[in-house]
């Protein structure tokens, strides 16, 4: 049989390159197209296409000859809102178009729960509505109804809704608990952390994914929540990375008003290490529910919030010579603190 194709666009980002490796060791010949470069280990077994998805060009050489697509690029939250929204929803189409045109058996599409805004109720499920907070919401959910719409043209569209997902590669907001965890020092949460907010392991979502894949076509052709399916309160699954960094160190709550209007002020000044639905939805409830996913793709996630980050404190350690100095605005490199990290001095 030959080996089917799977293009990942994104594929140079965090959630890319584990996909890329989740992939290849199950015998799939994978093909990255991505605006940066791709420069892991595994370059020479990938086929590398860099370009935007916005280019309608690139996006039809790179579709053809695929057997499934699994669309994970996105402009993430910081960018401005016009990238967002040229790349998360104009980007989108061009790469269901270019699906749908070149016969692609199957498209995934990684969304977001995000599409879900600040919600009033716990868990949330597949069937609550849709509210986007700022443009990154807003866009995730547009691009999610372009997914329908092709649905309805006969492409099998499988829609997943990631928590927020950790693992090798991803730093971006993590960063800051793991060198505060590494370097000694308490680390401050905001409110008082008692709150239950539900991670995933990127292995986890990996394996969702394949899911979609493999399965019959009438069981994946729908809207999925995936997350950990073990988690405890904020505060205790942080204080598992401290624990394990071995300091005696604690998570410190905050007041979640004060902390929230001082980093809203951050934000204005620019000097805020976190973007607006981090830190406004950092101290309330948020979990799905992945029931629909478990029955329906028989999904089983073998990692809880605590063994996730400390799976990913410890690919940190491993490889903090790399990254001391970098800083940007993807999930995989650290962000830069601003005027959090000013506040070590006191922990």
């Amino acid at each position: 049989m030959d080996q089917q194709r799977v293009l990942i666009t994104g594929g140079a980002g965090f959630l890319g390159i584990n996909l890329a490796r989740h992939l290849l060791s199950r015998g799939y010949a994978v093909a990255s197209l991505d605006v940066e470069d791709f420069d892991y280990p595994e370059r020479d077994s990938v086929e590398t296409i860099k370009g935007d998805i916005r280019n309608k060009a690139v996006v039809d050489r790179a579709v053809e000859g695929s057997d499934f697509v699994v669309h994970t690029a996105a402009a993430l939250p910081l960018y401005s809102p016009e990238d967002i929204y040229t790349t998360d929803v104009e980007g989108t189409r061009n790469v269901l178009d270019a699906s749908l045109r070149h016969g692609v058996k199957r498209f995934v599409h990684v969304s977001s729960t995000a599409v879900y805004g600040i919600p009033d109720h716990h868990p949330l499920y597949e069937t609550d509505k849709l509210e986007g907070v700022g443009p990154y919401g807003q866009a995730k959910i547009q691009a999610e109804m372009i997914c329908l719409e092709y649905r309805a043209k006969g492409l099998v569209v499988p829609i997943i809704r990631p928590k927020s997902f950790i693992g090798p590669e991803r730093l971006g907001v993590f960063a800051l608990l793991y060198d505060w965890a590494h370097t000694g020092h308490n680390f401050p949460m905001i409110g008082s952390g008692n709150n239950r907010y539900q991670l995933l392991d990127v292995e986890d979502l990996c394996d969702a994914i394949t899911l979609t894949l493999t399965l019959p076509e009438e069981q994946v052709n729908d809207t999925f929540n995936i997350g950990a399916r073990e988690f405890t309160t904020m505060k205790e699954d942080y204080q598992a990375v401290l624990d394990y960094a071995g300091h005696g160190k604690k998570v410190v709550g905050f007041p979640a008003a004060p902390a929230i209007w001082g980093l809203r002020i951050l934000d204005k000044l620019r000097l805020s290490p976190l973007y607006k639905w981090v830190y406004e939805t950092a101290s309330k409830d948020s979990f799905v529910s992945i029931e629909k996913a478990e029955r329906q793709l028989g999904f089983a996630p073998k990692f809880s919030n605590k063994e996730a980050l400390i799976r990913n404190f410890r690919w940190y350690l491993e490889n903090l010579s790399e990254f001391e100095n970098a800083s940007g605005v993807s999930h995989r490199v650290p962000w830069k603190q601003g005027a959090v990290g000013l506040l070590k001095r006191f922990f």
